[in-house]
């Protein structure tokens, strides 16, 4: 059963998937589990050419997403993991993405970008998980690591290195 925050995240993600498919702007306040007012954007983008700003428990949680995901890829592209840790890896990472959703302490717009790298991770764990049915798993694994690397390319994380082999 989920937890009524759980569902509000999933609700607020969905939402917004949806609507950018559909070219609907939304609003932070319909995305977030918190409301900062800023308009939610429909692409990640750099602030003014430099990387948003992070604090410390983004970077922890998404230096763990890294260090989870990384060491799977050559047993993925051998086919070598099982549903199961397929499932315990998508666990692990929503887990990570929930921490980051309950410390958020980022200005608005750097919080607005962030969102859509969560909105990725959501939907990537859920395909790890099996929830789409004609997706592979494996797949999902992939769209983690490649919102792991867009986080570094425009997220200031001091060090964070991009994972190499995605495909």
């Amino acid at each position: 059963m989920k937890t009524p925050k759980r569902t509000f995240l999933a609700n607020a993600i969905a939402a917004a998937v949806m609507a950018a498919a559909l070219g609907t702007p939304t609003t932070a306040a319909q995305t977030t589990a918190h409301d900062h007012g800023a308009a939610m954007p429909h692409k990640l983008t750099l602030d003014h050419g430099r990387k948003w700003a992070t604090d410390e428990p983004l970077r922890a949680s998404m230096g763990r997403i890294r260090s989870l995901v990384e060491p799977q890829l050559g047993a993925a592209h051998a086919d070598k993991l099982s549903p199961a840790h397929y499932r315990e890896l998508a666990a692990q990472v929503e887990s990570e993405i929930g921490a980051i959703v309950t410390n958020c302490k980022l200005e608005p717009k750097a919080d607005a970008m962030l969102h859509l790298l969560i909105a990725d991770l959501s939907a990537a764990a859920d395909t790890m998980a099996g929830k789409n049915a004609t997706t592979r798993p494996a797949l999902g694994l992939e769209k983690v690591v490649e919102a792991v690397n867009q986080y570094g390319t425009h997220f200031d994380h001091p060090d964070f290195k991009p994972i190499r082999n995605v495909r």
